[in-house]
């Protein structure tokens, strides 16, 4: 799995093949198909493992406010994007109908919506994490393309994740807050 995920890090999913994941692993090049039928398997496999070390990640996040939590796991997302950005763009090509790619990213996204609940209450959640999530998506997408320029827009992500949340606080009621 590391050979793997080298491999896509360094190229793309092109880079990819089960032959190179062999050679590049130190064991004969066809020993991967010993474990994945084809290709897609193993690009599968890297997206599930991607998923399910952001659900670890957020699972930790456990010692602060929820808009201190919030912000982290947000930032863990972007941050996935940021470091490996091949993987990220993977973790969300993987099809949904794929039953283990569909629980470890709803792991991550369960995890989200408790922390999103405990900022503006568990009736709001669902709409929140949805706005959230797909701007953290915006965010990580435009960071990757070039098109977040700081010299242009004159913020960075992390700072648009601060205000979103930020907005997010001040639009719950006073009792909700934390």
């Amino acid at each position: 799995m590391r050979a793997a995920s080298d491999l896509l890090d360094e190229g793309g999913p092109d880079a990819v093949t089960l032959r190179a994941v062999g050679a590049r692993a130190g064991v004969s090049r066809g020993a991967p198909y010993g474990h994945f039928e084809h290709k897609a398997h193993l690009l599968t496999e890297l997206a599930i493992n991607a998923w399910n070390s952001l659900a670890d990640t957020v699972e930790q996040l456990r010692d602060a406010t929820p808009g201190a939590r919030l912000e982290s796991a947000l930032l863990a997302l972007i941050g996935v994007g940021r470091r490996q950005p091949h993987l990220y763009a993977l973790m969300f090509d993987t099809p949904v109908d794929d039953p283990e790619a569909a629980a470890a990213a709803s792991r991550v996204e369960n995890q989200f919506l408790v922390i999103v609940a405990d900022l503006v209450g568990e009736s709001d959640a669902r709409r929140y994490g949805a706005l959230l999530m797909s701007s953290a998506h915006g965010i990580a997408g435009l960071e990757l393309s070039g098109h977040l320029a700081k010299e242009k827009w004159q913020v960075d992500g992390d700072q648009l994740v601060h205000m979103l949340v930020d907005a997010i606080k001040s639009g719950t009621a006073p009792a909700e807050r934390t």
